[in-house]
């Protein structure tokens, strides 16, 4: 089959190559960063010729950043195919931790349950998230958080899974630093339930990291569910 690994004629596999890093590749990360840190603000419209200008690239690979941000869902385009940040609304929020609480404790306990999984990562991600300390810190402790859950899954051997969960932490943390932290302040309650998740992962033992996730995804899940404002078009 053409996905199978070819041999060299001294019996060696060819490795993959991997994926090259591209120039669209680049501004989609500087454009996610400024989205997920609040410098660009949901609803804000993204003008491709000013982004190419401050970012000193030409408008080709901005476009293209443009259009793989949409698909994950940061940015959205409107019918005068204007592309702005995207307004999450309450309901919208449910809906993204609905999708997480069946996908994510799986997928942790699918990581943990592999002998190769390492998450230093993870780790890191938690202590750069306390170093965001305090309520007006928000939006860096949002994408702290979001590299501890993309480390806590990073090793589950299902793929589909892995990008639908990525694209899902992209949301999480808008919704954290647009909408849900400014209602409720439980930052310190969620870096021990991350530690004690990472613990768990730590032990190898699968099922209590996969328990504990579930719970804590579950716990900011039912917050979200108690707050006003919950109709998709985000009118009260």
């Amino acid at each position: 089959m053409a996905s199978e690994s070819r041999e060299t004629e001294g019996g060696q596999p060819l490795a993959p190559l991997g994926s090259p890093v591209t120039r669209s590749d680049l501004v989609v990360s500087a454009l996610r960063n400024a989205i997920l840190s609040g410098q660009l603000a949901p609803g804000e419209v993204l003008v491709e010729r000013r982004i190419a200008e401050e970012l000193g690239t030409s408008k080709t690979p901005v476009r293209e950043a443009l259009i793989a941000l949409a698909r994950s869902g940061l940015v959205e385009v409107t019918r005068n195919r204007a592309t702005h940040v995207r307004r999450l609304t309450i309901q919208e929020a449910q809906y993204i931790y609905e999708e997480r609480l069946l996908l994510e404790p799986w997928a942790v306990a699918q990581a943990v349950s592999r002998p190769d999984a390492d998450f230093r990562d993870a780790w890191e991600a938690l202590a750069e998230a306390k170093s965001y300390g305090g309520p007006t810190r928000s939006a860096g402790r949002a994408v702290a958080n979001r590299k501890f859950h993309r480390a806590m899954y990073a090793f589950c051997s299902n793929p589909f899974v892995t990008r639908a969960l990525d694209s899902l932490q992209d949301l999480t943390a808008l919704a954290t630093t647009s909408l849900l932290w400014d209602a409720w302040q439980s930052w310190e309650d969620e870096m021990e339930e991350h530690a004690a998740i990472c613990e768990a992962a730590e032990a190898r033992d699968a099922e209590r990291a996969s328990e504990l996730m579930r719970e804590h995804v579950g716990s900011s899940l039912a917050r979200i569910r108690a707050l006003p404002n919950r109709s998709p078009e985000g009118h009260e």
